[in-house]
């Protein structure tokens, strides 16, 4: 039970965070917009929601002594791929600030980033989210209060993350995969095999069409033959 729902809070923190980089990569494009500033802000409040609630969870997890061995060899994969959501959530949140600063929304001026993107992205966001639908009633110089926002809760996100590993250590490098060593290598082979498979064919394909050829030939040559020698018959008698 507690495992399904690990895994279900880290499905959602994946989401969110694919979301918000996402409207990250519109800032300072023909989409930006006080609404999408808003979007922001509500999506990676969202994600720094659901980051508290996983690292609650599978801290309590992790310092169970009674979990069995196998138990927690999947938490700590789990824990990871947390770790590593939490880092590129940072990532986009600094992303963020600096696009903030070099294209703030009080400053008239023409797009410099051409994205081809137009129209509103409250859709990407409810959709992260489950929600229906996201209208802000954005406030006016938006984007210069929620920088100042958006700094404190960088830090905050190092912080958290300083703590996990100071409270939880689960090197990387110690945390087994779920699939079999060389797997990605065994599919690859199963395409190659699949196309070596299908240029036989081809060749099979192409020896039967010069088999159909050469008899064609030899039945043609055999008439012409017949036709020859009936016709030296008749002059004979």
């Amino acid at each position: 039970m507690v495992k399904e729902e690990c895994k279900a809070l880290l499905d959602a923190l994946n989401k969110v965070t694919a979301c918000y980089r996402h409207m990250v990569l519109t800032i300072g494009g023909t989409s930006d917009s006080q609404n999408l500033r808003e979007e922001l802000k509500k999506t990676r409040q969202k994600a720094q929601e659901l980051a508290v609630a996983n690292r609650n969870k599978l801290t309590t997890v992790l310092k169970d002594k009674t979990v069995s061995k196998e138990d927690k060899a999947e938490f700590e994969r789990l824990w990871v791929i947390f770790s590593t959501c939490l880092e590129i959530l940072e990532i986009d949140m600094r992303r963020a600030l600096e696009l903030g600063h070099e294209f703030p929304l009080n400053v008239p001026k023409k797009h410099l980033i051409q994205t081809g993107m137009s129209g509103g992205t409250s859709g990407v966001a409810a959709r992260a989210m489950s929600v229906q639908n996201m209208k802000y009633e954005a406030e006016r110089n938006i984007d210069v209060v929620d920088l100042k926002d958006l700094e404190n809760e960088i830090n905050q996100v190092g912080e958290m993350m300083y703590e996990m590993e100071m409270k939880v250590n689960v090197p990387q490098w110690t945390v087994e995969a779920k699939q079999d060593p060389g797997a990605e290598l065994k599919s690859t082979i199963s395409v190659g095999a699949s196309s070596i498979g299908m240029i036989s064919v081809e060749e099979n394909k192409s020896f039967c069409d010069i088999s159909k050829v050469l008899a064609g030939i030899i039945f043609s040559a055999v008439l012409i033959i017949a036709i020859i020698l009936a016709v030296c018959v008749v002059k004979l008698s």
